[in-house]
């Protein structure tokens, strides 16, 4: 271990959130440090507990108290990936780079140097780009569907089979930590941000130990706030379905008249009236609910509290008081 490096302030952080990943710990901070003691540069990991239930958060305390070069953040609850990141964004320190990955190893982490070398040419942005991804079938299915909808339907430039796996400049997380909504999608924040981006492939690896904690709820959760974040397609679809619907009601009532005027016959029974209620009851309904999730996003964006809220914080070795994710 350089001790030198220790003292420096970082060039680079690592930021990777974690939940529930005993398991794993070893494998990752063996890793890093295998990483960290063969780069020339001053390199911070900030770790993210994001409250955990097994002994994470020991296992993270008892090495950010011995390895000054782990900045350790144990949140006051379970906040969700997407949060956790935010917090591990706000907290670190590097002041060429922040490379985000997940604790899982998934992620591998010695790929910095590449994609430090590609931020040197210029770009602000660096985002890992799945080559191959070592799920099962109907993950890959989802995530493979998920990501060219949303490229179909986004007004923003957002790259396929990318997730939160990437290398920023400074300047691209302070405005990241300047973003104050609440639903968050950083993989399209990052894309909104803009500056010079460039994707760089690589192999997606097996979990090391333990299992995923994105659930398929989760999972849903995270593609509805790309979908109704950084897309107007919800609106436009709606809009659509019901000038389809008017439309076919148009043509039943111009067939029912028709057959009134020119062959006295009139269209009766249950079946006619059930058609017509069920088409416009589903219509209104699926507007009713995409007005509902807009109205949701406005509903918790407006009460305004923080994103996030940290118990502990031990940085350089010390402890430090708990504070919070303003929202700006």
């Amino acid at each position: 271990m350089n001790i030198s490096l220790i003292l420096q302030t970082p060039q680079i952080s690592i930021v990777a959130p974690l939940y529930n990943e005993s398991e794993s710990f070893p494998h990752l901070v063996e890793r890093l440090n295998q990483l960290m003691d063969s780069l020339p540069q001053a390199v911070e990991v900030v770790l993210i507990d994001d409250g955990s239930r097994d002994n994470t958060d020991l296992m993270m305390r008892q090495l950010a108290l011995a390895d000054q070069r782990y900045h350790c953040v144990f949140l006051s609850r379970n906040h969700g990936h997407q949060l956790a990141l935010t917090a591990g964004l706000a907290a670190a320190r590097g002041t060429e780079a922040i490379m985000v990955i997940d604790g899982d190893l998934q992620d591998p982490p010695e790929l910095l140097p590449d994609l430090y070398a590609k931020l040197q040419e210029g770009y602000d942005v660096v985002y890992a780009v799945r080559r191959k991804r070592k799920e099962n079938v109907v993950k890959k299915t989802g995530y493979f569907l998920f990501y060219r909808l949303l490229k179909s339907i986004s007004y923003v430039e957002i790259p396929l089979d990318s997730g939160d796996f990437a290398m920023m400049s400074r300047r691209v997380v302070d405005v990241l930590n300047q973003m104050p909504e609440e639903s968050r999608f950083l993989r399209g924040m990052r894309s909104w941000v803009g500056f010079k981006q460039v994707g760089f492939e690589y192999e997606r690896s097996e979990r090391v130990a333990g299992e995923s904690k994105y659930s398929f709820k989760q999972l849903f959760r995270l593609a509805y706030n790309g979908i109704f974040n950084f897309s107007e397609f919800p609106i436009q679809f709606m809009t659509r379905t019901g000038m389809v619907a008017v439309l076919v009601a148009l043509i039943y009532f111009v067939v029912v008249v028709v057959k009134k005027l020119f062959f006295a016959e009139v269209i009766e029974g249950f079946t006619a009236l059930l058609f017509v209620v069920i088409l416009f009851s589903g219509v209104q309904l699926m507007a009713l609910g995409i007005i509902g999730e807009y109205v949701l996003r406005i509903f918790f964006q407006s009460k305004g509290r923080p994103l996030f809220i940290v118990k502990e914080e031990i940085v350089d070795g010390k402890a430090v008081s708990s504070r919070q994710g303003s929202k700006q």
